[in-house]
């Protein structure tokens, strides 16, 4: 299997959100707004596929907590990306705890992603749900699988650096990964060969427009 590109949007604006970091741990109040507008469409879809209904309350909390701790970061846009979505996971996890639900049995949570190559009956899938009914029946997804094709397609991160999110081996998260959108496709009925997966296309359909 190869490894699926960050999408371009995504590339584009990590430039962006890197300077407007860097100014905003100088002081700028109006350039971390802009890091929050660039962050949290995708940040809020990974919730919404993790805790459904409470992601806003729960993304309340984890900006509460970046806010908190902004100074520490040290990085660019890419790594500001991955580490708010470590914060939003921890919270989620909580929320969860709090909840006394347990996460989407998966087996061992493995780790998430590279991914395979272009065009692709994963796109496909995907392309063909609006976000809302994409985010329902990622929600149905094992934990693992959910949680790699959420961090990949929404939030936008690398294969390395959402095996970071997760803790996890980036070659395990490769095959959750896989294996989520594999299923998706099937569950649309929709055919494929097991080496294809998630393009440009499959941002679109389960990320924000950011």
């Amino acid at each position: 299997m190869g490894q699926v590109r960050q999408p371009r949007r995504v590339q584009t604006r990590d430039g962006e959100l890197g300077a407007a970091v860097a100014q905003a741990q100088d002081g700028d109040e109006n350039a971390f707004a802009i890091a929050y507008r660039i962050v949290q469409p995708g940040l809020l879809g990974y919730l919404r596929g993790i805790v459904g209904d409470d992601a806003e309350d729960v993304a309340s909390d984890a900006w509460l907590e970046i806010a908190r701790d902004f100074g520490r970061f040290k990085g660019d846009g890419a790594g500001f990306r991955g580490w708010t979505a470590t914060i939003a996971r921890h919270r989620a996890l909580d929320h969860l705890r709090r909840q006394r639900v347990r996460p989407r049995a998966g087996g061992t949570e493995q780790d998430v992603l590279d991914l395979p190559g272009p065009y692709s009956t994963h796109e496909q899938a995907l392309e063909s749900l609006s976000t809302e009914r994409a985010l329902e029946l990622v929600r149905g997804l094992p934990r693992d699988q959910a949680e790699a094709v959420l961090l990949r397609v929404v939030v936008g991160l690398d294969g390395p650096a959402a095996a970071r999110v997760l803790d996890k081996r980036p070659g395990a998260v490769r095959t959750a990964a896989h294996r989520g959108l594999k299923r998706l496709a099937g569950q649309l009925g929709i055919g494929g060969q097991a080496g294809e997966g998630v393009t440009d296309g499959a941002y679109r359909t389960l990320g924000k427009s950011t």
